[in-house]
């Protein structure tokens, strides 16, 4: 029996199913598989767009062990890039910072537009002869990566085999239609935060798109948004998550909240949604501030979580709210980190050699089994 062979039972209805095996979570090889069949096939989420909020800067970022390069060009739009020169492999850029108006090869000097065009090869030819017969400029571009900004985040599509993101993420753009084209404001320093965590990144996903844990992981959430307040979201083959029908905006001492999106259905007055958009982001939507979630798979039992918060004003992102954001993500972070225990359990958990995945709750855990379900048929798929 292959590792392979076991995905049968992922794949039943949540009623007879059964979780992932313990190789996708502790095993080189899959995780590796995993890479190529998960991650790099489809639209991952890679960093955010505030990173690099201006023309010129650039970001390098080792995804899974390929060196890829983020950067805004002079028209301020996103690219994402192989950071690698196409003369002798060279690593481009090595940490962020602004480029100005060229990518530079540290190298031998070979020089790239912003949109990834070769346009210098100093001494290709011989000292003082820049140009050569072989040396065909016009074939010697950056290899662009695939590349979408929703929400802030930078998506890429690493095969360039994916369908169009507006295609790939067509019925998140449709669940959170009441949201599009609205801003999407990053708060200062504060509203940023990582967490380091000892576990495979596809337990974070798992964790998040169900709310059944609560009562017990979160009891201070659960004291007003109680567990019977929550619905399952599931989107098979796209997303899957939660949804509350009682969301408390944060009001400071001085009885100030900040501002709401104006305008927005009845729904949102006291609701909330958190989706999980497959493979690697994890998204929430509220009436006055989002926030969004980036997995960095760091090997087999290591994920980075980048988490971002965001409000509907720009006035927000000013001094005077500053005391303000910093309370709230103090509290987002206290949620977060509550978690991290869990997903570190269930990770030395799958060192038991003889769990077999699990058994789902046909009534709580469809969303994560709607997850489960996309991975092994992707798995399935490229093998």
């Amino acid at each position: 029996m292959t590792m392979h062979d076991d995905l049968d039972a992922v794949l039943k209805p949540v009623e007879q199913a059964r979780g992932l095996p313990n190789a996708h979570y502790v095993s080189d090889e899959m995780f590796a598989e995993e890479r190529e069949a998960v991650l790099f096939s489809s639209w991952a989420g890679l960093t955010f767009g505030k990173e690099i909020p201006v023309p010129g800067d650039a970001l390098p970022i080792d995804f899974m062990g390929m060196p890829l390069l983020a950067l805004r060009d002079r028209k301020g739009q996103v690219r994402v890039f192989q950071n690698t020169c196409r003369h002798r492999g060279m690593i481009l850029v090595e940490k962020k910072r602004n480029i100005g108006g060229v990518i530079r090869c540290p190298y031998h000097s070979w020089c790239y537009a912003l949109t990834g065009e070769l346009k210098a090869t100093p001494h290709v030819g011989g000292p003082g002869q820049n140009v050569h017969e072989t040396i065909r400029r016009a074939e010697l571009g950056l290899i662009e990566i695939a590349s979408h900004v929703w929400r802030d985040v930078v998506f890429v599509n690493v095969s360039g085999t994916a369908p169009p993101f507006e295609v790939y993420a067509a019925e998140a753009i449709r669940l959170w239609g009441d949201y599009e084209g609205r801003p999407v404001v990053a708060g200062g320093p504060e509203s940023a935060f990582t967490f380091d965590v000892a576990c495979n990144w596809k337990l974070a996903v798992e964790n998040y798109c169900e709310s059944y844990h609560l009562p017990w992981v979160h009891p201070g959430l659960n004291s007003y948004s109680r567990l019977e307040d929550h619905y399952n979201i599931e989107a098979p083959g796209a997303f899957s998550g939660q949804g509350t029908l009682v969301y408390r905006p944060m009001i400071a001492a001085d009885g100030r909240r900040f501002p709401d999106y104006e305008g927005l259905p009845e729904k949102w007055r006291e609701g909330a949604e958190y989706i999980a958009l497959y493979p690697n982001v994890l998204l929430g939507v509220h009436r006055d501030q989002s926030f969004a979630i980036i997995l960095e798979p760091r090997g087999k039992e290591r994920t980075v979580e980048h988490v971002q918060i965001y409000y509907a004003d720009d006035s927000v992102a000013g001094d005077d709210w500053a005391d303000m954001r910093a309370e709230n993500a103090r509290l987002w972070h206290t949620v977060f980190a509550e978690d991290v225990f869990v997903v570190e359990g269930m990770q030395k958990g799958r060192h038991g050699v003889h769990f077999d995945g699990g058994k789902f709750s046909p009534v709580m855990d469809g969303p994560t089994h709607c997850f489960h379900r996309w991975v092994a048929e992707r798995v399935s798929a490229a093998s």
